[in-house]
């Protein structure tokens, strides 16, 4: 039987994705390890969000290569690059991101490349993860993205968006509740697309659906609507957990992306939810350094996210992206300056997160444990509504406890 090592790069969705192409590999034939020296084949789910992802990718592979594995390269990379890859020599078969579901029977066939179109697919992909070994689990409700943001290659490798049937992400959501599920996190490329609007869709779920709670996966601003902060304040089943995709706090920055907001607008919108919601958790995606951000622009940026009440904030430098409307601008920073700026951001970050730890100390909030005793320290590990992670002495793996907050149970997240 051949072996496989499969590694997902990236995303909430890549990660579910990855997860059913390994249970479809399993299916075909193929068996799963845990080591790389045990593989017959390196499968390597790749992200292509920045060009540090892509490079990592390669140093993946060729890695793997070295160790004489047959490499498998699918993802955003296989879909933005295509056949070009396989003329790298460390690289053995090349699979697009819809592509990637029947890697069983390409590998069966000794087929090496195939890459379909995403720009002309106009329908979502209905994929079916089967595995009940976890407490929460993630649902891909989208896929693409049709808005251009001058930094992103992301729409090239992703297509444009598509949203899945309402009644499809009902029965999956029953279907995984039924398998004891106690948490699904919906997930896509970008939500807040979703055909037909996000609110009636939540609204659906919480009308039909008996799981105990869910998450949302990342949305811009602008996407959170009055409307919808009205139901997510009176729903049983939200977790009040946003990730907002801010991507600057600067509206000259916000503009040189193509972002179509300000930051006026959304800091608004983060006090209105933290009004709404008790203690809610507030992350946030920034890039630092981005092209023709100027000493003052960098300024103002950490000026504003200093006053918000995010809770914690991911920060990356930017990277230029071969092919977006970014890589034509002026103004683009050396990488020693990118990541000093990236430092201060994540000292903002640390402080802000430590701050959010503080105030929920001595509430009482609902723990999903979602990992059973530590072999070494006995202990369970579970996760609030409110996304901070928590260790407890007692408990049963994958039930809801009401646990009090304390120094000694919170764990940095």
């Amino acid at each position: 039987m051949n072996k496989f090592y499969l590694k997902s790069m990236g995303c909430k969705s890549n990660q579910f994705e990855g997860q059913i192409v390994a249970e479809k590999l399993s299916e075909a034939g193929y068996c799963q390890v845990n080591q790389l020296e045990d593989a017959d084949y390196y499968i390597l789910n790749s992200c292509s969000v920045t060009h540090k992802s892509d490079n990592e990718a390669m140093y993946l592979l060729r890695h793997a290569h070295s160790l004489g594995l047959k490499t498998v390269l699918t993802g955003c990379i296989a879909q933005i690059e295509k056949s070009k890859l396989l003329k790298e020599d460390f690289i053995d078969y090349v699979f697009g991101n819809e592509d990637k579901f029947r890697l069983g029977e390409y590998l069966n066939n000794e087929q090496n490349y195939a890459v379909k179109d995403l720009m002309g697919v106009n329908e979502f992909c209905p994929v079916v993860l089967n595995d009940t070994s976890k407490t929460r689990i993630s649902l891909k409700i989208q896929d693409g993205c049709d808005n251009r943001c001058s930094y992103c290659i992301i729409p090239f490798g992703r297509g444009k968006s598509r949203s899945a049937n309402p009644d499809f992400v009902t029965s999956e959501i029953n279907r995984y509740a039924k398998n004891g599920y106690k948490e699904v996190v919906l997930t896509g490329i970008h939500i807040g697309l979703y055909e037909g609007g996000l609110l009636p869709l939540l609204q659906k779920i919480e009308r039909e659906t008996y799981i105990h709670r869910y998450r949302l996966g990342s949305l811009n601003p602008h996407e959170i609507t009055k409307e919808l902060l009205d139901f997510l304040q009176t729903s049983e089943k939200f977790c009040p957990h946003f990730h907002l995709s801010l991507q600057s706090a600067c509206n000259a920055t916000l503009k040189r992306m193509n972002r179509h907001y300000t930051v006026e607008y959304y800091l608004e919108q983060i006090e209105d939810i933290v009004s709404r919601f008790n203690n809610p958790f507030l992350g946030s995606d920034i890039i630092a350094g981005f092209v023709g951000e100027t000493d003052e622009d960098f300024e103002i940026t950490l000026e504003n996210l200093k006053k918000s009440k995010l809770s914690k904030i991911h920060v990356f430098p930017y990277s230029v992206r071969k092919g977006t409307e970014a890589e034509k601008l002026s103004g683009h920073l050396h990488e020693k300056e990118k990541e000093e700026r990236a430092k201060l951001i994540k000292k903002i970050s640390q402080e802000k997160f430590n701050k959010f730890i503080q105030q929920n100390i001595g509430t009482v909030q609902e723990v999903l444990i979602e990992k059973r005793p530590d072999k070494h320290t006995g202990m369970y590990k579970g996760v609030t509504r409110n996304f901070l992670n928590v260790l407890l002495k007692d408990g049963e793996f994958n039930t809801l406890k009401n646990v009090t907050l304390t120094n000694e149970n919170l764990l940095g997240n």
